[in-house]
């Protein structure tokens, strides 16, 4: 029997249940009682009109679940043929859930094709997991991750690989995640309009312009909350300096991934301005003076650093460029992204705020134990 391993396949499951209940159950609007039994599609006739899209989307959205069950299955002492079937399982009810529950939203049609074709991809994932641990390539995986990464690196690998994901939704400066200021507004203008007052007439007296100099601060604030905790991850000085590349990269090519989604190919590298040039170009020095610095010692100042890009950002008022940028976005092509993109903009600083806080808590209660 295999021994039990440190992973993060269990997390990322359980990111691809979450991502699925909300594509799946998406505008979550006009609930009603259809006077049907949730069940009904297993036995109504077969849809007549398919195109290849939503058969291969229908697939390959639930092939990363049953990746990643299949292989938090192997990681924890399952045989290969039991975590197949966990994954291929889990991906069957999981599928009938949510076509069981569209049958309450008429903007949704369920059938039994959506959950054949679901179950289809859990079971491809899966396969693909069993062959490329049968091939050794997951054991080089791990082989990697003992190399180079720290102990209790999954909450900070989950966090790295939703990052890039959430740069493809507009933001008002580069690299500028969680500016939630204007969503708490409507919030509050739609369900409590007095407090919504008193939160604006606040946050006007303490508003300041964002300015090419300031602009320039939070682009390298940007880069360097991502930096900072993929080189708290590492072990040695050369693969910091790896994972220092590869940020920067990464930060690149994602703003340029975004800029092509939202204006077009054209404009890939127009957000590329003197300001947000010379804040990669200052994050990055940052980066190279603190190669040396202790995991703790990152974490500290990825923290302090974090919590001054969202105080910046969301005490900068937004620009009626951005607002018709915003309107591009919400009534245009990406509607396809079931508003799932937005959220993982908003949502992921305060995310890593919480984990690196979790993260100084634990090491200094074990540093205090010692």
């Amino acid at each position: 029997m295999a021994t039990k391993r440190r992973t993060t396949a269990w997390m990322l499951s359980w990111l691809c249940v979450l991502v699925i209940v909300y594509a799946s159950l998406y505008p979550f609007e006009d609930w009603r009682n259809q006077e049907i039994a949730p069940w009904s599609f297993v036995l109504a006739p077969w849809p007549k009109y398919n195109t290849w899209f939503d058969i291969n989307s229908n697939i390959l959205g639930y092939s990363p679940l049953g990746f990643w069950l299949c292989l938090a299955g192997m990681r924890s002492s399952y045989s290969r043929a039991r975590a197949w079937l966990l994954a291929a399982a889990g991906s069957c009810v999981l599928s009938f859930g949510m076509e069981c529950i569209q049958t309450f939203l008429p903007v949704r049609m369920p059938s039994q094709l959506d959950w054949l074709l679901n179950t289809l991809g859990g079971m491809a994932g899966a396969a693909a997991a069993v062959a490329l641990e049968r091939r050794g390539w997951l054991y080089r995986w791990s082989q990697f991750r003992s190399d180079w990464l720290t102990h209790d690196a999954n909450g900070s690998l989950v966090l790295l690989a939703l990052w890039p994901l959430a740069l493809l939704f507009p933001v008002t400066v580069p690299l500028g995640l969680g500016h939630v200021v204007d969503v708490w507004r409507r919030f509050l203008l739609e369900w409590m309009p007095e407090v919504e007052i008193r939160f604006s007439s606040a946050l006007d007296n303490w508003s300041q312009p964002m300015t090419p100099v300031l602009e320039m601060a939070c682009v390298a604030l940007g880069l360097l909350v991502p930096g900072l905790l993929a080189m708290a991850l590492c072990r040695r000085l050369v693969q910091r300096l790896v994972v220092l590349v590869v940020t920067i990269l990464l930060a690149v090519l994602g703003n340029a991934l975004s800029a092509t989604l939202t204006y077009g190919p054209e404009h890939a590298w127009h957000w590329l301005t003197p300001q947000s040039g010379s804040g990669l170009a200052l994050g990055l020095c940052a980066m190279v003076l603190m190669l040396k610095a202790s995991e703790r010692r990152l974490t500290q100042i990825l923290f302090v650093i974090q919590l001054l890009l969202l105080s910046v950002l969301n005490l900068s008022p937004v620009s009626a460029y951005y607002e018709q940028t915003m309107q591009t976005w919400e009534q245009g092509r990406f509607i396809r992204f079931h508003g799932l993109t937005p959220w993982l903009n908003w949502l992921w600083p305060w995310a890593l705020l919480i984990w690196a806080g979790w993260r100084l808590r634990h090491r200094g209660l074990q540093t205090h134990r010692l």
